[in-house]
């Protein structure tokens, strides 16, 4: 009995000083910023500039992929800013535009291109083909808008174009004659340039002929109109 009494004291005794050990909490892991935030905190610079500067190569990385969304074109007054060249010319080469651009999208591609050189008598190869797009691919669409497309006439008449290219060849036999009026005979840029200033009496001289071409079809229709009403009152009698 008194055996067991003092059994049960040393087992209490023992669980009195017995240190029970703290379980260790685990360390909480380390949080990795993300590639834009260090390239921002290497940088040095706000977060606003990286992002443009982020969203700029993202869109070159998708245009040389093929993947890039188009742009939205820029609106422009042909007349304003391609003062070198008359109404009439602009109007052949808007023309010619519409004709070659099939697909009715206000862009040639490749393949509208392919076609134009075709039926011009100057067929290119497919990396010709891409290489004069390239020249005046001012967005970097692979295709040439409106604005691109006077380009190639006022590079041209510049003097700009090698005689061998494709553009060349283009401009040349696109019966658009860019190369003896105005100002498109100047191979300096300063001289082009005075002469072009003097285009203002020309380009109204021109506007007025249209309006008064318009006025005079007017008047003949409604003389058409009478002698039909008169034809048919006079048959109907």
């Amino acid at each position: 009995m008194a055996s067991e009494e003092l059994a049960k004291k040393l087992q209490t005794r023992m669980a009195a000083t017995q240190e029970v050990e703290p379980r260790p909490e685990p360390e909480p892991s380390p949080v990795r910023p993300r590639p834009q935030q260090e390239a921002e905190g290497a940088c040095g610079g706000d977060p606003s500039s990286s992002s443009e500067l982020s969203a700029v190569l993202t869109r070159r990385q998708d245009i040389n992929d093929g993947n890039a969304a188009p742009c939205r074109t820029r609106v422009f007054n042909p007349y304003t800013e391609f003062k070198e060249f008359t109404r009439k010319q602009i109007k052949d080469m808007e023309t010619m535009f519409k004709r070659y651009d099939t697909g009715r999208d206000g862009f040639i591609d490749l393949m509208e291109l392919k076609l134009m050189m075709e039926k011009l008598g100057a067929p290119q190869t497919h990396l010709g083909l891409k290489n004069m797009i390239k020249e005046v691919d001012e967005d970097f669409d692979g295709k040439l808008s409106y604005r691109e497309f006077l380009l190639i006439f006022r590079r041209a008449a510049a003097g700009e174009l090698q005689e061998e290219s494709g553009l060349m060849a283009l401009a040349r036999l696109s019966e658009i004659n860019v190369s003896t009026e105005g100002v498109m005979g100047a191979k300096d840029f300063f001289e082009a340039k005075m002469q072009a200033l003097s285009l203002g009496s020309k380009f109204e001289a021109e506007i007025q002929e249209e309006k008064e071409e318009r006025k005079r079809q007017e008047v003949d229709k409604k003389q058409r109109q009478a002698a039909f009403k008169q034809l048919q009152s006079a048959f109907c009698s």
